[in-house]
């Protein structure tokens, strides 16, 4: 088409070319030019059909050649479908040969119950008729022969089975006992805590004894106000450079010393001066209580973001409270420490232990200033300050005998353990010579015991009972009772050794 429309555009123009040529002088020349463009552009039709036709057949022989490639991959796609068809089809035709087999296996396995459960009734109704004839032929029902039975056996073996008995007590004992002290004994091992005991005096070094004349001041108006304003007493004796500050709050001693402190330091000593002081010395003291509950906190590793600052406060008071002798506070750090001990190695819950074992007495910091014993006061402040009911029971269940909970048992133990070691409590001689004695007349308020001792400072007693009167099962049992009655009447740190000893002597004579 394009080239139709070249030539017809050149023979246009040879012809209006030729049209103003044939007026002209050369006439013929430009008529056989224009027979030649003619013949040319003829020639370049001829071509141009002639590549046409070309690419025609090449286009055609191209769309046979995919249309071929086309029906291939047709015929191949239908070749794998019915593979794939024949496939299924086998699997079907095995698959229903295996549910039919299932089906007949079933069926098998039901049959065989069945026939099972026959044989179970029939064996039950045969054991049924042989007991019923026992029954009949000794004239006693299966109950009574059981019992009568167990009875001939008690008697005719009651030395064996009370030997028995003992001896699985015994190696059930060792075993529990074997596998506590390894417990405690690592929990301990990996505790380091000073023995340290305090009392309830506090002294204060003076540079000199005319400093004494200074602090009693005029007609005493300065020892009484310094008494009236911390609630101490303070004692000047003969004692050359030092006053003792006595009371039963280690708070008020503590305000009383840095009081006095503060005040030998300044030099001047008079009740407007000692009224200031006294206020200075609350006012440290505050800080320092606060700085000691967060240092606690901080060396257990417990967080303060959950913790009230006020409970925090409580907590530091602890410093300046003893029990039996013992710093409080130290011995509430060291209960959380061993109680998280014993908790890793139990499985218990480590934080409930730990802070359980931390707070479980800090009724103690109040007891002074509100009614209450101090468990119920220690369960109330946790409970105000939102601590988890597990938490706030710690500081009930290391009081009671049998806690409710594992975490309250373990702190419980701690708590022992830290009050028991040597050197963290003193106690009067009175009170160590009161002690022995409950525990004797608990074991002699028996009957069948003639002696009782108590030995390792009231850790352990020992029952000598009347041989006659007490046999081997009798004794046991008196050991179990006595120890029993010792859990519920008396009140000691650790635990106490009950050691029964029943002794026969026979003697006889060769002559």
């Amino acid at each position: 088409m394009f080239y139709a429309l070249i030539g017809i555009l050149l023979g246009a123009l040879a012809g209006f070319g030729g049209a103003k040529l044939i007026t002209s002088a050369k006439g013929k020349k430009l008529r056989q030019l224009i027979e030649d463009a003619e013949s040319k552009a003829k020639k370049l039709l001829a071509d141009a059909e002639s590549k046409e036709q070309e690419a025609l057949l090449k286009a055609k022989d191209k769309a046979i050649k995919i249309l071929e490639e086309a029906r291939l991959e047709e015929k191949r796609a239908l070749e794998e479908l019915k593979n794939q068809q024949a496939s299924l089809a086998e699997r079907e035709h095995a698959f229903g040969g295996k549910l039919l087999e299932l089906e007949d296996a079933r069926k098998s396995v039901e049959a065989k119950n069945a026939l099972l459960s026959e044989e179970q009734q029939r064996i039950e109704a045969m054991k049924r008729e042989e007991t019923a004839r026992l029954e009949e032929i000794a004239g006693l029902n299966r109950e009574q022969a059981q019992s009568r039975l167990m009875q001939l056996v008690e008697e005719q073996h009651q030395d064996t089975l009370i030997s028995r008995v003992r001896k699985l007590e015994q190696m059930e004992t060792e075993d529990i006992d074997r596998k506590a002290k390894n417990i405690l004994a690592v929990a301990v091992q990996r505790l380091a805590s000073s023995h340290v005991v305090e009392t309830t005096t506090t002294h204060v070094e003076l540079p000199s004894d005319d400093m004494k004349g200074r602090i009693i001041g005029r007609e005493g108006r300065n020892i009484k106000a310094l008494e009236t304003l911390t609630g101490c007493e303070l004692i000047v004796d003969d004692t050359p450079g030092m006053i003792t500050i006595s009371g039963f709050s280690p708070i008020r001693r503590h305000v009383a010393k840095r009081a006095l402190d503060k005040l030998i330091a300044d030099g001047r000593i008079h009740p407007g001066r000692i009224e200031e002081a006294v206020d200075e010395a609350k006012r440290d003291l505050a800080i320092d209580i606060k700085k000691a509950g967060e240092d606690a906190l901080f060396q257990l590793g417990i967080s303060m973001a959950g913790i009230d600052p006020k409970l925090v406060q409580i907590l530091g008071r602890l410093k300046y409270r003893t029990s039996h002798g013992q710093n409080q506070l130290l011995h509430s750090m060291e209960v959380a420490n061993l109680a998280a001990l014993i908790a890793e190695q139990l499985g218990a819950d480590v934080t409930v232990c730990k802070k359980g074992g931390l707070f479980h007495d800090i009724g103690k910091a109040v007891d002074h200033d509100m009614q209450g014993g101090h468990p119920e006061l220690g369960y109330q402040i946790m409970k105000k300050f939102g601590f988890p009911e597990e938490i706030c029971y710690q500081s009930i269940g290391h009081h009671e005998d049998k806690p409710k909970t594992l975490e309250a048992v373990i702190v419980k133990a701690a708590d022992a353990i830290s009050g028991a070691r040597p050197g963290a409590r003193k106690d009067s001689l009175e009170l160590y010579v009161k002690r022995l004695e409950e525990l004797e007349n608990v074991a002699t308020s028996f009957e069948g015991v003639e002696k009782v001792y108590a030995i390792q400072a009231g850790r352990e007693i020992r029952v000598f009972v009347n041989p006659k009167a007490i046999d081997d099962f009798a004794a046991t049992k008196l050991a179990r009772d006595i120890a029993l009655k010792i859990e519920q009447e008396l009140k000691y740190p650790g635990e106490v050794r009950v050691t029964l000893i029943r002794e026969t002597r026979i003697i006889e004579y060769a002559r």
